[in-house]
C-alpha cells in the first residue's frame, strides 16, 4: 500500500506541485489549500504524513499540526516556511506536543523533501 501524504499549504501552485513530486516518487498525495479543508480531509483520508505550510491564514500551519497531533497520534508531522522567524516557532509548538516536528525552509530541493518524509515515514 502506497503512503498517504497530505499537502495543505494555501499557494495553490506549491500545494499542487509538491503534491506532484510525492506522487511521482510512488506515494499517494493529494493537496489542500487551508488549514480548515486540510483537516476535514485528513480525517478521512488518514494520512501518514502532514507537510504543511507554517504561515496560511485564519488557521495557521501550526494551529493544524496541533490538532492533528491530537486527533491524530501516527501522522507524522513536517511543516514548510519561507521564513526564518518561524523555525524557533516550530521548535517551541513542537515541544508541547507528543511528537518532534520537523521544518523544511521553503524553497526546498525536491530531494531533500523526499529525504525528510521518508525519514519520518520509516519511524513509524
Amino acid at each position: 500500500m502506497k503512503q498517504r501524504v497530505l499537502v495543505v499549504d494555501d499557494d495553490k501552485l506549491v500545494a499542487d506541485t509538491l503534491s506532484l513530486i510525492f506522487r511521482a516518487n510512488g506515494f499517494d498525495a493529494e493537496a489542500c489549500y487551508s488549514a480548515a479543508e486540510g483537516l476535514e480531509r485528513a480525517r478521512t483520508y488518514d494520512p501518514g504524513l502532514l507537510l504543511c505550510d507554517v504561515t496560511m491564514p485564519e488557521t495557521t500551519g501550526l494551529e493544524l499540526a496541533a490538532t492533528i497531533d491530537h486527533e491524530m497520534p501516527e501522522c507524522k508531522i513536517l511543516m514548510l516556511t519561507a521564513y526564518s522567524t518561524n523555525l524557533a516557532k516550530v521548535g517551541e509548538q513542537s515541544r508541547h506536543m507528543s511528537r518532534p516536528v520537523n521544518v523544511l525552509s521553503k524553497p526546498c530541493r525536491p530531494e531533500d523533501l523526499l529525504r525528510e518524509a521518508g525519514l519520518l515515514l520509516k519511524s513509524a
